[in-house]
Parts: C-alpha cells; structure tokens; sequence
C-alpha cells in the first residue's frame, strides 16, 4: 500500500512553443488549438473517473492554468493554484530553442541535459525536492495539472524510483496518468 493517496496527473496541452521546440520552464506561451483539443481528451478522461472526494490542483502556469479549465469542466472540480507544481527552472534558457542549446553546450547529449546545463536553472535535485515535499503534504486524493518535467518527477517519486530514472518515465499531452498504490496506468481516448 502506498503512502500516497490517489493522484490524476495531467500535462498542459500543446503550446505554440511546444511546436516551436523552444524550452519554456517558468516562461509562458499559450496552447495552440492542438494543445486545447488535448485538454478536451483529458476532460473526456476524467469524465470517465470517479473523481468524488477529489481536490483539484495546478501550477500556476498559464498553459497549465488553460489545460486545467478545459480538463476539469463539468466534473466538479476547480484547480486551485499551487506554485509546486511549475515547471522546472530553467534560468536564462527559458525561450531559447533546444536544437541551438545542444549545439552550444557539448556537455549536453539529449535535451534532458539541458536542465541539468541551464545557468541559473533548478536542475534535477531541486526539482526533486520540491515534488518531494509537495507529495509529502498531500492529505487526499487530487487531480495535478502540471507541466512535462515535473510531472514524470512527481511520477517517478511515486513509483519509488531514482532521479536517473526519468529519461525512462512515459511524457505525453492529452493523457491522464492514474497513479494508485504504487502503480502507474496511463489513460487515453
């Protein structure tokens, strides 16, 4: 038995800088109709959920504030902000592209390196810590609407594993991840 309660985990939709393939961490760019048609798949999701009992919460994000409007109508449920939740800092990178950062940091390999390289950025502990304390204050069921960093974060210390695990963890926009007594199921359409 886990000593978490049941969590829906959500990733903002797509946004213009999702397409554009440019890191945004605490930066903001809005959903594209794409990211807006991903949302309305994950409300479909939850529709489907017995979310009684549930709270909502989201970063307080801009994209992340959109998904959670679009994914929560009709269920009952209304995100409340939480700034533990955001997406991990990237520091002075925030809007610049992935393609041109790993072509001037040749320490970076792939783009998660990125993170971990960005001047002034929270890199992977930090992060962890965060999500750490944030699950560890959690007292009942909730429906997270979170960005893509920091949801396989919050997912990886929900399945017990490590820090270098998260190249390994599932992403994906317009899905529902069920996390459940140590188990994850990724719900879709």
């Amino acid at each position: 038995m886990s000593r978490y309660p049941t969590l829906y985990i959500l990733r903002h939709g797509e946004t213009e800088w999702n397409l554009a393939n440019r890191l945004q961490g605490h930066f903001d760019s809005p959903l594209t109709e794409r990211g807006r048609e991903q949302a309305a798949a994950q409300n479909a999701i939850l529709k489907r959920c017995d979310l009684t009992g549930f709270s909502a919460l989201s970063s307080p994000q801009g994209r992340a504030v959109v998904t959670a409007e679009i994914a929560l109508a009709g269920t009952g449920l209304k995100a409340a902000p939480d700034p533990r939740l955001g997406e991990i800092g990237i520091g002075a990178w925030a809007g610049m592209s992935r393609e041109t950062l790993l072509r001037q940091t040749p320490a970076a390999r792939d783009s998660y390196d990125l993170y971990e390289h960005a001047p002034e950025g929270e890199g992977f502990a930090a992060l962890h810590k965060r999500c750490q304390r944030f699950l560890d204050g959690l007292t009942g069921p909730h429906v997270l609407i979170t960005h893509g960093i920091t949801s396989r974060m919050l997912r990886l210390i929900l399945l017990g594993r490590t820090p270098a695990a998260l190249r390994e963890m599932q992403g994906g926009q317009g899905v529902v991840f069920r996390l459940k007594n140590g188990q994850q199921e990724r719900l879709t359409l």
